[in-house]
């Protein structure tokens, strides 16, 4: 449809986190960079932000970034008991017949470790969602995996993702523990408007386009609609181009903005 009206290659505001589309605005670029050292250090990272702020793609980002001596293993639903927490971290790590104790699924854990580790290759530990455990013995799981480690490293890097009530939720009194193992603080903001217009030219460039396809009025209508989240920004800009295709359109301006806002925010 709009695709070819246009001239994109593939859609440039899709839905799913692909690190090729990660505009490097200031914020990202600094919280990716920021990442990158806690894993190459080994250690504990707790990157926070809004809805749709970009964290998953970052994500994505820096498993590219770090290339093949790193094992990326993501938990996309912690909501789970500490066994069954430890379970899905062992079946991560790859270990095939996982104990149902939690003392053996921990030495299970800690073998598999040293095993990767001798292979010269890090596990980086991925809790997205983290806000979502209601079990606070997770996090107690969580903090004793930072126990394996060997005299000048630890084996595996963590790195904590949810949205910002997590620092909130962290900050009680029994996760004090977990928090002095947390060496890396980052919280995610949205865009700034100067930011939301470069980030749809950085898209739409991507995609195999050409950037200014959106002009400023349009943008600045976006961006006072969406607070500069990049999520509710692709939604936009999506139901943009499409409607600008079906108005036979060059450009999308102001009033496309305006003929969609409606119906995306209801």
């Amino acid at each position: 449809m709009y695709k070819r009206y246009f001239g994109f290659l593939e859609k440039p505001f899709g839905k799913t986190p692909d690190p090729r589309f990660l505009f490097p605005g200031s914020g990202h670029e600094e919280a990716l960079a920021r990442l990158e050292f806690a894993i190459e250090e080994r250690e504990v990272a707790l990157l926070t932000g809004g809805i749709g702020c970009g964290k998953s793609t970052l994500s994505r980002a820096l498993m590219d970034r770090v290339g093949e001596s790193y094992r990326f293993c993501f938990i996309v639903n912690p909501r789970l008991n500490a066994t069954e927490f430890l379970r899905t971290v062992a079946s991560l790590l790859g270990v095939h017949k996982r104990a149902d104790s939690k003392g053996e699924l921990i030495t299970q854990i800690n073998r598999e470790l040293y095993e990767t580790s001798e292979k010269n290759i890090c596990p980086v530990l991925v809790i997205d969602e983290a806000q979502m455990i209601d079990e606070p013995e997770v996090f107690d799981e969580i903090r004793l995996l930072t126990n394996f480690q060997l005299d000048d490293r630890n084996l595996l890097s963590i790195i904590i993702m949810g949205q910002p009530e997590l620092r909130e939720m962290l900050s009680m009194p029994r996760f004090e523990p977990l928090r002095q193992r947390i060496s890396l603080h980052y919280n995610l903001m949205p865009l700034s408007p100067e930011e939301t217009m470069d980030y749809i030219d950085f898209r739409l460039e991507a995609a195999g386009g050409c950037p200014g396809l959106f002009t400023p009025d349009a943008v600045q209508k976006i961006f006072s609609l969406t607070g500069g989240v990049p999520r509710k920004i692709n939604s936009m800009a999506t139901n943009a181009l499409l409607v600008a295709f079906g108005n036979d359109a060059a450009l999308v301006d102001s009033s496309v903005i305006d003929e969609i806002k409606d119906e995306m925010m209801s």
